[in-house]
């Protein structure tokens, strides 16, 4: 039976297109399926009725056989599948009725029109309840038919079948049905089994991909930013206070004309995951990394009230990271830090490859006094000193020029102080 099987889904996949859906492809498989347990019972029955010297009725199970056969050769020539499903549903439903007709009547016929109930029992199975219901009638109506005959016509024992032969056909056709019906289902339950794993596997594929694409969102900008792109809504805003920190790797270009850039990208690697840990820590927002500037900002998330404070503290946790460290080539690494604190803009650039910027004159200080500092010093504006004095130490003021803005009054952060000092307002 396996091998029959195997051979009527490979007659199935003939038929089958890659555009079908599962619950389509089940259905054709599964009407080969009965087809040809149809036809094969249909044979069974001929060999029994030729042993048992019944001659007549081998035309029926015979026309079946052919009609079956022509109809299954048609549907994989042409692909037309509802025409296939009908007249297989059609055969399912007469030939057995015609078939007993010509034995005589239920007694006689040891009441092979069970086997119509393959009929409206098939397309409950592959289409519903509702696309049976009209199945069924027929096969009500025809029994109703059958019955009729039966009680105007009596065959009996006179049409020439002993009740011992009677009695086996009622055991065969009782069999063989429930048998038949019971593969059937069986095989229509073990496949929609298949589908439901399939189904279930491949959601769990898309569960994983989705988080997996979330966490990549995640990476790339704020959760609150994330939530409104996915929600396909314009992501710009306006805020009114946040402190942005630029932090470069002094002489980089000198590094990077000297190095492999599998060495530059190496090093590059392990000292960003290191800032992005820093960052993590303190709750700060990875904005973005250009060359080897690495960008961050606090004040975007509404839920952490001292942002800079923690920009403070990253920023001296960054420079410790940097200690001791080298270049492949042996040259010492250090970081030149700038923070400006105060109003900036933001928002999602682009629809391919997009990315979430900062703009605004905050932004512009902050890397105008990175570049300013030296190797080891973190520069910070004025707005950021006065909120940090008191916990922290600095040195300063400085001045520093920038383009369109004269001089800046910078400080240099240079550490957390053990006991916190008292500013006057």
């Amino acid at each position: 039976m396996n091998s029959l099987a195997d051979l009527l889904q490979r007659a199935g996949g003939a038929v089958i297109s890659e555009t079908d859906s599962e619950e389509l492809k089940l259905q054709k498989t599964l009407s080969i399926f009965a087809c040809g347990l149809m036809i094969f019972a249909a044979g069974l029955w001929m060999v029994i009725y030729t042993a048992l010297g019944i001659r007549f009725e081998i035309l029926v199970p015979l026309g079946f056989q052919l009609l079956s056969a022509a109809s299954l050769v048609y549907y994989l020539r042409s692909g037309n599948f509802v025409a296939f499903r009908f007249a297989q549903v059609s055969l399912f439903l007469f030939v057995p009725f015609v078939m007993q007709w010509g034995m005589g009547n239920f007694v006689t016929a040891s009441a092979v029109m069970l086997w119509a109930l393959l009929a409206p029992i098939g397309v409950m199975v592959l289409h519903g309840p509702r696309e049976s219901i009209p199945w069924f009638i027929a096969y009500l109506l025809l029994t109703a038919v059958s019955g009729v005959f039966d009680y105007f016509i009596s065959y009996g024992t006179d049409y020439g079948l002993p009740l011992h032969t009677i009695a086996v056909f009622f055991v065969l056709n009782f069999a063989a049905i429930s048998t038949i019906v019971y593969l059937l289902i069986s095989y229509f339950v073990r496949e929609r089994q298949r589908l439901s794993t399939e189904l279930h596997q491949s959601h769990n594929r898309l569960a994983d991909a989705q988080e997996k694409s979330e966490r990549l969102l995640l990476n790339v900008l704020p959760a609150r930013v994330a939530e409104r792109l996915k929600r396909q809504d314009a992501v710009a805003d306006g805020y009114a206070d946040v402190t942005v920190m630029f932090a470069d790797i002094v002489n980089f270009t000198g590094l990077s004309e000297e190095l492999a850039p599998g060495d530059v990208i190496y090093m590059l690697d392990e000292l960003f995951t290191g800032f992005d840990e820093i960052a993590g820590r303190h709750g700060i927002e990875k904005i973005k990394t250009i060359g080897d500037a690495y960008m961050a900002a606090g004040g975007l998330n509404a839920a952490m009230p001292d942002y800079t404070a923690a920009l403070g503290e990253a920023a001296l946790q960054m420079q410790q990271f940097m200690n001791g460290r080298h270049s492949p080539n042996g040259a010492p690494l250090g970081l030149h830090i700038g923070i400006a604190t105060g109003p900036v803009g933001a928002g999602v650039i682009g629809r391919t490859k997009f990315v979430y910027d900062l703009w605004g004159n905050t932004v512009n200080v902050a890397s105008r006094l990175a570049a300013h500092a030296e190797f080891g010093q973190v520069a910070v504006d004025e707005v950021t000193y006065k909120r940090l004095r008191g916990r922290y130490r600095f040195e300063g003021p400085v001045f520093v020029s920038a383009k369109g803005k004269g001089k800046i009054t910078s400080y240099f952060l240079t550490g957390r102080l053990a006991v916190p000092e008292r500013v006057p307002n």
